[in-house]
């Protein structure tokens, strides 16, 4: 048994679609949520910027003594190096692998569409994952700069007219790719699943990358027999803690009440 905590950081709320699927799958485990919501997006930040985030966001957490450091962003997951990850000093787990792996696994045809930031789509992390499993698929990807700021600001109503014209615009292309499987390779593009769905048609299979690594992080677990007890879920951010606690409690459907503490992003 390890009663450490397993820690999750994203730049916003997206991280949250992991957090809550964790909190299904491992009711038990204590978890630290880190959102570094003073500098979100990360999605549209240079490379050399990213990587001074990420080694902010993985000192903090360290700090915390966690088991498991879970990247619950597709923009750090493909931005990250090596030695960054390792730096981590426990097992670091993002949501490139388990959603790639999941995708190879659903596609009938051989076609998969990637959604995700502009920063993750320039490495070509996605198209390179995908084309070390399977070389004959075919990957269509598209970045998607407006959606991150439409989710942060709550404009995730299945009947958002705003939310559904963007998307469609973003989309129109890589459904005409004819893909049958999308990865939803943000974690904020679950919140706006139904219009996604919607837009994409019933016979797409949508790959929410929040859920894979939450799968990923129980295998991990299991295998390193490290499972815990406690059950609390502990919420840090960089800027508002009100704004932060009223959409959580929105996308989780859930009070996080006066869980949330501010970090002051200087010290990080």
């Amino acid at each position: 048994m390890d009663n450490r905590p397993i820690g999750v950081f994203d730049s916003g709320v997206g991280g949250l679609t992991a957090l809550k699927e964790l909190r299904c799958l491992l009711p038990e485990e204590n978890i630290i949520y880190f959102g570094d919501t003073a500098r979100l997006p990360y999605g549209t930040r240079s490379r050399e910027t990213l990587l001074k985030y990420i080694a902010q966001d993985i000192a903090f957490l360290r700090r915390y003594d966690c088991k498991l450091i879970l990247a619950a962003c597709g923009t750090v997951s493909t931005n990250i190096t090596p030695e960054l990850a390792q730096s981590a000093g426990v097992p670091f787990l993002g949501v490139l692998e388990p959603a790639v792996k999941a995708a190879c696994a659903a596609t009938k045809n051989g076609r998969i569409g990637v959604i995700a930031t502009p920063s993750s789509i320039r490495t070509g992390a996605y198209q390179q994952a995908i084309a070390n499993l399977q070389p004959s698929f075919q990957v269509t990807v598209k970045g998607c700069p407006l959606l991150v700021p439409l989710v942060e600001n709550g404009f995730i109503q299945p009947d958002n007219e705003i939310t559904e014209k963007v998307v469609r615009i973003y989309l129109d292309p890589v459904k005409e790719a004819g893909v049958d499987t999308l990865i939803l390779g943000c974690t904020h593009f679950p919140l706006i699943s139904k219009i996604i769905g919607r837009v994409m048609g019933s016979g797409t299979v949508l790959i929410d990358a929040g859920e894979c690594l939450a799968r990923q992080a129980r295998r991990e677990l299991e295998k390193r027999d490290a499972f815990g007890t406690g059950g609390n879920t502990s919420y840090f951010v960089t800027d508002s803690t009100e704004d932060f606690s009223q959409i959580a409690s929105l996308f989780l459907e859930d009070s996080v009440g006066g869980d949330v503490k501010w970090v002051n992003i200087d010290s990080l």
